[in-house]
This record gives structure tokens, C-alpha cells and sequence, in this order.
């Protein structure tokens, strides 16, 4: 029995595997413990978002083809909208794809506040340029032409990256890193070993 509902927030540039490692934790946290997990994956609702015919979907879908970033509201309504209408008390929360950037975080600390939850957990996945490069291409989405992928990673760089920092600073948060050159299954490894006072083997 895991002895509080735990919050983690995972981090890292496109092709680290977050949604995999959130996934891999989500399974291994239902093994332990009897707790609803509350999953935020903002990635996937936005690409749902988009396929819609809403005048701000249109807009948004006119920003992801000029190559651009959505604004700070639009990734703040992803998830604080599905916080607010769906997430319940004594829940342990996964959060996967924000914040990316660093006001972002910020309005993500209030919120964290504002439901008490107790020592929320970072998880940042870090790997090289390079083989965030070789991933994004093996992936073969359409959207992981050469162009996205430095546009992808010069954005991580600029933005993703003091957010990085703010949370390695924060006291409020227990900050993990992670190698994610290694496959996946080492990682979620990796990953279980800094966390080995909640997932005692």
C-alpha cells in the first residue's frame, strides 16, 4: 500500500518515452496500491481537440501547420479543464506532456496547491540531441519531418528547459533524472530505483 495519493509529472523531449514510462508507472502503481489513478494526457486530447470544427480548433490547426506553439492558455485549458471536471479526491494524478513551458509550470504549482497534494514527483527524461533525433525519425509520424524535429528541439531548449530547472529548485517537488538513452524497460528501471521508498520490491 502506497501511504499517500501520488502526484508525477513526467518531462523530457519528444521520442524520451514519456507517455511509455507514465504508462509502465501507472501499472506498476495499480499493483501496489488500491487507488483510482487520475491520468492527464494533454498530447492526446489536443490531437483530438484539433480534429474538430470549433472556430478555436481551426485556429489551433492553422498554428500546428505554420510550424508554431500554441499558446499558454490552450495547454493551461487542457488540462486544468479535465482537473476541474474529473478528477476526484484521494486520486493518485499522472501527468503527461505539460507543463511546457515556464509560466505554464506556475499555474500548475497553484493547482497542485490548491488540491494539497503532498510532494509531487518530477520525472525528467533526459537524452541527447542526437538521440532524440533518431527517435522522433523512427517514429515515421507525419509530423517528424527534419524541419519539426529541430524546430521540436530548439523549442525544448528555449522553453522546456527552464521549466526543467524550476522544478530541480523547487522544494515543494521531489525532482527525479533519469538516463533515457537506454531502452525502455531500462529506464522504467531507472526510474523505480530513485523511487524505491514508494515501490519497495
Amino acid at each position: 500500500m502506497i501511504s499517500y495519493p501520488l502526484t508525477l509529472i513526467f518531462i523530457g523531449k519528444s521520442g524520451c518515452g514519456k507517455g511509455t514510462q507514465a504508462t509502465l508507472l501507472t501499472e506498476k502503481i495499480k499493483l501496489a496500491d488500491s487507488r483510482e489513478i487520475f491520468r492527464l494526457e494533454t498530447g492526446r486530447r489536443f490531437r483530438e481537440f484539433v480534429m474538430k470544427d470549433s472556430y478555436s480548433a481551426r485556429l489551433a490547426r492553422k498554428v500546428n501547420a505554420e510550424g508554431g506553439l500554441q499558446p499558454e492558455f490552450m495547454a493551461v485549458w487542457l488540462w486544468s479543464s479535465q482537473m476541474i471536471e474529473s478528477m476526484k479526491e484521494n486520486q493518485h494524478v499522472i501527468i503527461d506532456g505539460s507543463p511546457r513551458r515556464y509560466h505554464e509550470a506556475g499555474v500548475i504549482d497553484s493547482a497542485l496547491r490548491f488540491y494539497g497534494r503532498k510532494s509531487p514527483i518530477v520525472v525528467y527524461i533526459h537524452m541527447s540531441d542526437e538521440t532524440a533525433r533518431i527517435r522522433m525519425a523512427n517514429r515515421k509520424r507525419k509530423d517528424d519531418t527534419d524541419e519539426d524535429i529541430n524546430r521540436r528541439l530548439e523549442w525544448f531548449h528555449k522553453d522546456v528547459i527552464p521549466t526543467v530547472e524550476y522544478y530541480r529548485m523547487n522544494p515543494y517537488y521531489r525532482f527525479v533524472e533519469v538516463d533515457g538513452e537506454f531502452n525502455f524497460p531500462e529506464i522504467h528501471k531507472s526510474i523505480l530505483q530513485k523511487l524505491h521508498d514508494i515501490f519497495l520490491e
